[in-house]
């Protein structure tokens, strides 16, 4: 009895509290915030158990070793999430509601944006801590403009949509990170990092390009609606989207020289 009173009295502070809609975006991006820490605690103790080249990396290495899993992690969630509200979810469906797309929102899709805020938060901090070891300009860049929007989407209900579909671009940071670690664990000409490169190269091209043609059209589609949104909502939706699209441009680039490299080294 005592057991089920707890469990009633946490099931109503979370209900009442935590998760009662004008405190969503606070406790998200606190939570957000704390899951990265936790999720640092939990790599750094993970890897000096299990990874022996863990212990020979350099602190500066150690450092980025615990955030990209952090980074990691919060791209699975995103992702799988933004796949969901875009694909799956009736939130923002033409033919299942006869609002406004643009200015739709819900408790689990401002709940998803407070967590990323929480992330782009976290991450920013280590990058200007550490800066410029863990990332340069175009990092600080990419993660100003994605903070920004994701802020002000989760903030106001609107343009939730495409902000989901920006962050559907999340799901190629795993093989990203992945890449690292083989390179970073001395395993650049082994069968997993070439495989890796390829995954890489179609994820990329899928995600970060032909989805962002998708997002563009969809808008165009659908620019009757992205004016009802404030100028500044409207100014998020096709600068931020521009912005990223061409530095997803100029990675993709840089990713096809790389996977060229390794091909013709095996050819040969």
């Amino acid at each position: 009895m005592a057991i089920k009173s707890y469990e009633n009295q946490a099931e109503l502070l979370l209900k009442r509290y935590l998760l009662a809609d004008p405190l969503i975006p606070y406790t998200s991006i606190v939570g957000g915030v704390l899951s990265c820490k936790m999720v640092y605690e939990i790599t750094q103790l993970i890897s000096t158990l299990y990874f022996k080249s863990y212990s020979s990396l350099s602190k500066i290495q150690h450092i980025e070793w615990n955030s990209r899993a952090i980074s990691t992690i919060h791209a699975i969630f995103i992702a799988t999430m933004s796949l969901y509200f875009v694909f799956c979810s009736d939130l923002f469906s033409d033919h299942q509601t006869a609002s406004i797309i643009t200015l739709q929102s819900s408790s689990l899709s401002m709940f998803s944006l407070g967590v990323s805020v929480g992330y782009f938060l976290a991450d920013l901090g280590i990058i200007f801590w550490f800066y410029p070891s863990l990332g340069g300009s175009e990092y600080v860049i990419h993660h100003l403009l994605s903070l920004a929007a994701v802020a002000y989407a989760m903030l106001t209900g609107e343009g939730q949509l495409y902000t989901y579909m920006v962050l559907i671009s999340e799901a190629t940071t795993p093989g990203i990170n992945l890449r690292w670690y083989l390179d970073t664990a001395g395993m650049k000409r082994s069968k997993a990092y070439l495989i890796n490169g390829v995954v890489i190269f179609f994820a990329w091209l899928v995600a970060r390009v032909l989805l962002f043609i998708y997002m563009f059209y969809h808008v165009y589609l659908h620019l009757d609606q992205v004016e009802q949104m404030h100028t500044a909502g409207q100014l998020l939706v096709f600068f931020v989207p521009s912005a990223l699209s061409v530095m997803n441009l100029v990675w993709f680039g840089k990713i096809i020289r790389g996977l060229r490299k390794t091909l013709a080294k095996i050819i040969r």
